[in-house]
């Protein structure tokens, strides 16, 4: 005799509920990445944009909304906080990015000064977070100055100037070739300062490209102008720790720094004795925060 079993279909278990995205919930996710991209503009200052970063970090959906629009726009997300804001960078294909020579247009520099402008970038953000500990400390403010800036030019320079001789290496390439002269080669052939007859400074002089470094990375919320000693005194901004701490792994930046000149707190630079260390060639169009 056979039993006869009846079948019926498993039940299923209920699934999460999971309110549906409205409209409403992708346009605030878009003015959240809209305020990340006003880099001088705080959440302090805005009661909208702490609300919407509060949304970010107590929905997980609305942070991953949020998310996916910035990754939409070419946009990295570098972090989300009350002291950050929304911290976000251009991807390399992003239609935000910046690229030197789209920079050294903005400055009226020649194409032959775009790497000196690469290299005062580079250099403002090692003198700025010095040791890996700076970068890694949420709470370390940098301080830079213009003069300081190019000091530490020129002393790593002059550096590299001793490692060419050392190594029997041509320390005076012809003045029409500019192309084939190292990084050091150019900076230290050019004027810190000059002089218009009115005592301005010269753009195109050490100073005045370093100067429009820093000018570039006020307005673009990373530097805070505190004085005008020493040419401008500025000091660092949370999105700048967080822009440079995503680049600090660029073959540029860890070769200035092993040259051994190691700044102080007040945005000058002092040159310490560096141990041997090798490929310490100064990449090309590697200033932060351009792509190449």
């Amino acid at each position: 005799m056979t039993e006869h079993v009846e079948w019926s279909e498993p039940e299923t278990a209920a699934a999460p509920a999971s309110a549906a995205v409205t409209p409403a919930d992708a346009a605030d996710a878009a003015r959240l990445v809209a305020f990340g991209l006003q880099p001088k503009l705080g959440p302090a200052r805005d009661q909208e944009y702490a609300d919407l970063l509060r949304r970010y970090r107590e929905d997980p959906s609305f942070g991953r909304l949020a998310d996916a629009v910035a990754t939409g726009l070419g946009l990295v997300v570098l972090e989300v906080s009350p002291r950050a804001g929304m911290a976000v960078t251009a991807a390399e294909d992003s239609v935000f990015a910046v690229r030197m020579s789209d920079y050294a247009r903005r400055t009226s520099a020649d194409s032959g000064d775009r790497f000196l402008h690469g290299l005062a970038h580079l250099a403002v953000a090692a003198l700025a977070f010095p040791r890996p500990e700076d970068l890694a400390d949420d709470g370390y403010i940098g301080r830079v100055t213009v003069n300081g800036v190019d000091a530490f030019v020129r002393q790593a320079c002059r550096r590299l100037e001793e490692r060419a001789e050392e190594h029997g290496e041509n320390t005076d390439p012809a003045t029409d070739t500019p192309g084939l002269e190292a990084a050091w080669r150019i900076w230290a052939r050019r004027s810190a300062t000059g002089a218009t007859k009115d005592a301005r400074r010269l753009a195109g002089s050490t100073t005045g490209i370093v100067a429009k470094a820093v000018a570039f990375l006020t307005d673009s919320g990373f530097l805070l102008r505190t004085g005008d000693e020493s040419g401008g005194t500025y000091r660092t901004t949370a999105r700048y720790q967080l822009q440079v701490r995503d680049m600090a792994g660029s073959a540029a930046m860890a070769a200035l720094l092993e040259l051994g000149v190691v700044p102080v707190t007040d945005g000058k630079a002092t040159l310490l004795p560096a141990e041997e260390t090798d490929d310490l060639e100064l990449l090309a169009d590697a200033g932060l925060p351009f792509h190449s």
